[in-house]
């Protein structure tokens, strides 16, 4: 999948993003909702992604498995 938004990969990166966006963007990758176009926020593309992933519609990438291990990582 192309996009113009570089991966999250970070705690840090993923607090500068908007929950609304996140949340919305992970309901519809989960339900399979056609990818973003450009008219959405970085927030949304990450919750979409998540959302493919975590629903099997969409294998694992290395920054989503970077990004759970710097989750698991917290104190």
């Amino acid at each position: 999948m192309m996009s113009e938004f570089h991966s999250v990969q970070t705690v840090s990166d993923f607090k500068t993003l908007d929950d609304g966006d996140i949340l919305e963007g992970y309901l519809d990758g989960f339900h399979a909702t056609g990818a973003p176009d450009s008219s959405r926020s970085r927030g949304y593309w990450h919750g979409w992604r998540n959302g493919m992933i975590e629903s099997d519609r969409m294998p694992p990438d290395a920054a989503y498995k970077r990004l759970a291990s710097a989750f698991e990582a917290l104190p």
